[in-house]
């Protein structure tokens, strides 16, 4: 792990770890509201249950945020996986009625917790994009 990028990796990996790790039980009513809100913007997910859904996103986050905390894990490979995952956030945000102004991408009040995770998709990019042009110049 390039040291540069300790602070990314770390502050968004910790993040991940425990957003994943406080879905691990989700059930119920706050499983059937997570699902929902996804399949409105994904109707490709509803073909999953809400429990099931809960717990891949779960393991989804937790894989992200344990390869972002692994020093190992090369920076291109996070960066590909955190702006894959920022994009579905951006797309949540996108779908969602209700997260943006009419007629404009500026979040209402409730949108701007979902707006605010077009980060993850600048980190995610800075990682994918740096780590290969650190390579080509190697080369």
């Amino acid at each position: 792990m390039k040291f540069a990028h300790l602070p990314l990796r770390v502050s968004i990996g910790a993040y991940f770890l425990n957003s994943g790790l406080g879905k691990r039980n989700l059930e119920g009513e706050a499983a059937q509201a997570m699902h929902g809100m996804a399949v409105a913007a994904m109707p490709q997910l509803g073909q999953l249950e809400p429990p099931r859904f809960a717990k891949l996103l779960s393991y989804s986050e937790i894989a992200l945020g344990a390869a972002l905390l692994a020093p190992f894990v090369p920076a291109p490979l996070v960066g590909l996986g955190l702006t894959a995952f920022g994009a579905g956030l951006v797309q949540l945000y996108l779908k969602t009625p209700g997260m943006r102004e009419p007629g404009s991408i500026r979040p209402t009040q409730q949108g701007a917790g979902l707006a605010k995770d077009v980060w993850l998709v600048g980190a995610g990019l800075t990682l994918l994009l740096e780590g290969f042009s650190h390579g080509r110049r190697r080369g």
